[in-house]
């Protein structure tokens, strides 16, 4: 990454972030960001207040009325149940659709969502966050509560094809917006339909760099229609 900003709980992709009031009339459409979550066990609060953990003060940040008046929504949230491949060991993934790309620059000015950041920068750790676009969908899959979240960079796709999955929402990555200097390429919402199926999901990772592999437990789950709608 050619330039980037420190921040409490990861770097700041400013080449991304400047790449976005550059683009041609049009072209700054729907975005998904797609939120991988690690918690301080106890919220660090600027004022010292304690007892609180790090996943409480995030419950307590869910900016829905910011999120709202920027058009906005909330299309995914699950708890990690299982990690398999990957680090760190993250414990929630929250999916937010924007109209645009300048919806999401505009959240950030607002003084409700500043007010309510204090909680978000106070329970996470640490926190990479993707800017996607579905690339393929499917909304005939009945959904179970445990979905997979499969990342991955490079031109080949270690996932594609392995048996015993059934897509659910594939995207492709234009970059992190925060994180730790390393790209994603792509992230893919799979069911698995059994343990042997994980266990070659597992295996195709080998060789690879910078895989992740994250069993989720769904609490919301709007994620085919946050596609279907846009």
């Amino acid at each position: 990454m050619a330039d980037a900003l420190e921040h409490p709980y990861g770097i700041i992709n400013v080449d991304l972030i400047r790449s976005w009031f550059t683009m041609e009339p049009g072209t700054d459409t729907a975005f998904w960001a797609v939120n991988l979550m690690k918690y301080h066990e106890v919220a660090q609060y600027d004022d010292g207040r304690t007892g609180v953990s790090g996943r409480e003060a995030d419950d307590a940040y869910a900016p829905l009325g910011p999120l709202a008046a920027v058009g906005a929504m909330v299309a995914y949230l699950g708890n990690v149940v299982d990690q398999p491949v990957g680090d760190p060991r993250w414990d929630r993934v929250g999916i937010v659709r924007y109209p645009s790309r300048s919806a999401f620059i505009a959240m950030q000015e607002r003084d409700d969502f500043k007010t309510q950041h204090e909680h978000k920068k106070a329970g996470m750790e640490f926190t990479v966050i993707l800017s996607c676009t579905p690339r393929s969908h499917d909304r005939s899959v009945p959904r179970s509560r445990d979905s997979v979240l499969l990342v991955s960079r490079g031109e080949v796709d270690p996932f594609a094809g392995l048996p015993g999955l059934t897509p659910i929402v594939d995207f492709d990555s234009e970059g992190c917006i925060i994180g730790d200097g390393r790209h994603y390429d792509r992230a893919r919402f799979v069911q698995v339909d059994g343990d042997e199926s994980l266990q070659g999901v597992v295996a195709a990772t080998q060789g690879t760099d910078g895989a992740e592999v994250l069993v989720l437990r769904s609490v919301i789950d709007e994620l085919v229609d946050s596609v279907v709608t846009a």
